[in-house]
């Protein structure tokens, strides 16, 4: 498989492309690591109200079971402090739901920082370099299979220049026709470079 040309300003631009598509995959990671962590800060007042309504859950609960000994008005006292239990437990459900909302906002903001400049690449830099790796390992293939092969990148030469271009070199496609070594290493040369081999 040839990942990258052979001619040196062309090795240069792609090592160039997929630097920057590496940097740009490294900072959305780390981008996205740190909109995680500080969004995950948020979840502060949601960890504050579980404390909060957890220790006045169990301060009414122990007031309640210490109430509940008294003569004569224990058990109403008993009944009205567990309402205030219930309120600690109604507290903790609304700590537990933010930190729930503030950790699923968290991973999902990560994932869209990381996913749009992937998808950015998936669209723009890969099928480039995809389609670049596939025609220049068919062309070093044509390449080292001697004549027959640069016969085939010199027609393929002839059949995507442009068709003015080719009607001006009317004695390359002669030349072709005719099996002129010189005119079928000359357009294999053109095809060869195309790809961005020598």
């Amino acid at each position: 498989m040839k990942v990258y040309a052979d001619r040196p300003a062309r090795r240069a631009a792609q090592l160039v492309a997929d630097l920057f598509a590496l940097g740009l995959t490294a900072s959305a990671i780390w981008l996205a690591v740190r909109v995680h962590t500080e969004v995950m800060r948020m979840r502060a007042p949601g960890d504050g109200l579980v404390d909060a309504g957890s220790g006045l859950r169990g301060t009414f609960d122990s007031a309640a079971g210490k109430a509940g000994d008294l003569p004569l008005v224990g058990g109403a006292l008993a009944g009205a402090l567990h309402t205030g239990s219930a309120a600690g437990a109604e507290l903790v459900d609304a700590g537990q739901w933010q930190i729930s909302a503030v950790t699923d906002l968290a991973w999902w903001m990560a994932a869209l920082v990381v996913a749009l400049p992937v998808v950015f690449l998936l669209v723009s830099w890969l099928p480039l370099r995809w389609r670049f790796a596939r025609g220049a390992t068919a062309a070093a293939r044509l390449r080292r299979e001697g004549e027959a092969g640069l016969d085939l990148l010199a027609l393929r030469a002839l059949v995507t220049r442009p068709l003015p271009r080719v009607a001006k070199a009317g004695e390359l496609t002669t030349g072709w026709r005719e099996h002129d070594p010189e005119v079928i290493h000359r357009l294999a040369g053109w095809e060869l470079r195309r790809h961005g081999l020598r």
